[in-house]
């Protein structure tokens, strides 16, 4: 019963402390993002609405992944837990210029959801945020890393994203970001679908105990690979045999079917789950 008890009480304060950190980078995120993001909710901006959804989904991602991390005394949990959350929201933070200045490079994410409220940059910054929060609660899941290694990938999993954005730009037909600026929500909702199935598996090639910079580095590398290799072939096999009567290239870009972005989206994120629980990324050395 006891035991019971303390364990009760640890969950709590976990649960209180999740709360007051969830609070927080709500609020470091009011503070630099070069809007009013409640004002913008106020007038039903879906768009940012649905960025903040993304970056709030990601924030609880790291704060689990921070959670679930090696257990031992109470006092050394907790500072560990804050340490860990507060930097996961600050890498949170610096994602959202990256996914402005590289990940859709040919216009300004902040005039596209903001004036234009194009409800497709929102769907991409949702996927990158969660991406990025995937990739950091992974880095900070195990022991023997620390400040360094979870920065480190979090450093590689960006590059993995703008170059998995080339590749995707380069395997469509259409031009992503074009579809994306003329306010193409299908478009936006595909691309940010795959962003979360890339950043689903890179967390399975980062999660776990740091052994050597060799060692998850080589982990790392072979979940990236897999990303460039099999969702490519998964969206041909969406295309080609899920969808045999349908163009799925010109539901997107031509028709703009909200509804078979969204299938896309399902599609690959479901398969990057199962590659997940399915494909060991860990690979002795």
């Amino acid at each position: 019963m006891i035991h019971i008890g303390d364990d009760l009480i640890r969950g709590l304060l976990f649960m209180v402390l999740s709360v007051v950190l969830f609070y927080i980078s709500k609020v470091v995120k009011d503070y630099l993002t070069p809007y009013e993001i409640n004002t913008q909710l106020r007038e039903s901006n879906i768009a940012v609405s649905v960025s903040l959804a993304g970056y709030l989904l990601a924030t609880v991602i790291v704060l689990l992944g921070a959670f679930l991390g090696p257990s031992g005394d109470l006092l050394d949990d907790v500072y560990g837990f804050i340490g860990y959350a507060v930097l996961g929201i600050v890498l949170l933070n610096i994602s959202r210029v990256i996914n402005d200045k590289l990940l859709l490079r040919k216009f300004c994410n902040i005039k596209e959801i903001v004036e234009d409220r194009n409800a497709g940059a929102g769907a991409v910054e949702f996927g990158s945020y969660v991406a990025s929060g995937l990739v950091v609660a992974g880095s900070i899941h195990g022991v023997g890393g620390g400040i360094h290694t979870a920065i480190a990938f979090f450093v590689l999993s960006q590059i993995v994203l703008i170059l998995f954005s080339f590749l995707y730009d380069m395997l469509t037909p259409f031009n992503v970001h074009d579809e994306i600026e003329k306010d193409n929500v299908a478009a936006g909702v595909a691309f940010g679908g795959t962003l979360v199935a890339v950043g689903i598996i890179l967390f399975g090639g980062s999660v776990g105990d740091f052994i050597s910079w060799k060692y998850n580095l080589t982990n790392f590398a072979v979940s990236a690979g897999a990303s460039f290799v099999l969702l490519p072939v998964i969206r041909i096999i969406l295309d080609k045999i899920m969808l045999p009567k349908t163009d799925l290239n010109h539901a997107i870009s031509r028709d703009r079917n909200i509804a078979v972005g969204l299938l896309e989206m399902t599609v690959v994120i479901s398969f990057a789950i199962i590659l997940y629980f399915t494909i060991d990324f860990h690979i002795g050395i």
